[in-house]
């Protein structure tokens, strides 16, 4: 189908919100929603895309068992965060294989944790909607080769993330969120990353591999990100002309956050998911789609909240 044909490289361009785990639990997606579409080829023009992902975290997990509330016991007990993220994506490609995209994240985020104070146990809240951080990410297509019933493409893209979502979000008592729970860093990221796609024409399907690099490149007001490295695996199937069944596997390995503002001991760890989907094309130019996504592995340091599943719908297409 047309549509699939011509779609989008958006996630991989716009540097697609890798999951951002720590204590508190405070997360994005890891699904890559670039392969939704048939094929990574597009011609020069504009694109966007629209999703919303809802991650109940409502897990406390050591290493790789689950723990219940206060069992290890810490400063701050986490609870529960339910995050809420809207993300936007434009893209711009050019002729030269050369492109562009912006990304910009909301979160709408809820956070329970208990403070453990003089012996007291004290209930805490944060719920915000917020901007996050944007991402301004570049890349480079290589020319396909391969016959066109298996035709390959690949490319890398290259980029930052920005301190634009705020770090000082206080709740109704005036107590500042954890830094790892705020909408923004407050740290500019380097973000790199590298994908081969392909088509199966005789199977009526196709296949991906992407890696991706984000690191810090500062810190503030005593905190920096752990850095993380993404590496997902997906295949579709075209169930019919419109209709496209979707498989992905999704890890990312992030080392514990730094500086004194942070948790180091209950920050990092290595987790793998698997996400199946589908995607429907309403018409030549809009396509739907739908995720649900189950950790198949949680290896966490010290102890953080986790989800047992996540949700993400989105809408994409060209103009």
């Amino acid at each position: 189908m047309k549509i699939a044909t011509r779609a989008l490289l958006i996630a991989v361009c716009a540097g697609t919100p890798i999951v951002a785990n720590a204590s508190c639990g405070a997360a994005f997606c890891t699904v890559n929603t670039n392969w939704t579409s048939e094929s990574a080829l597009i011609s020069a023009g504009s694109s966007f895309d629209l999703r919303y992902e809802y991650i109940k975290q409502d897990q406390p997990r050591s290493g790789t068992e689950k723990v219940a509330v206060g069992q290890i016991s810490h400063h701050h007990d986490e609870v529960e965060t339910i995050n809420r993220n809207l993300v936007a994506t434009y893209n711009r490609t050019f002729e030269s294989g050369w492109g562009v995209s912006v990304s910009a994240p909301i979160a709408d985020r809820d956070h329970v944790h208990v403070h453990n104070h003089h012996g007291e146990q004290l209930s805490e809240e944060w719920k915000f909607t917020e901007l996050g951080d944007i991402r301004v990410i570049g890349r480079y297509q290589l020319s396909s080769v391969g016959e066109l019933e298996a035709e390959r493409t690949a490319g890398f893209s290259f980029g930052l993330k920005l301190p634009t979502g705020r770090t000082t979000v206080r709740n109704s008592a005036g107590d500042a969120a954890e830094r790892s729970l705020q909408p923004g860093t407050g740290t500019t990221d380097l973000v790199l990353g590298a994908y081969h796609h392909q088509k199966l024409s005789s199977l009526n399907s196709s296949w991906f591999a992407q890696v991706q690099y984000q690191h810090a490149l500062n810190s503030r007001n005593q905190y920096k990100p752990g850095s993380q490295f993404g590496a997902d695996v997906g295949y579709r199937y075209n169930a019919t002309d419109k209709l496209g069944a979707l498989i992905q596997l999704n890890t990312l390995i992030k080392r514990r956050d730094a500086g004194s503002e942070a948790e180091p001991a209950d920050s990092g760890g290595r987790y793998a998911f698997i996400s199946p989907g589908l995607s429907y094309a309403v018409s030549e130019a809009i396509e739907i789609y739908g995720f649900y996504q189950q950790p198949i592995y949680q290896r966490v340091n010290g102890v953080q909240l986790t989800a047992s599943r996540s949700l993400l719908v989105g809408v994409s297409g060209r103009f």
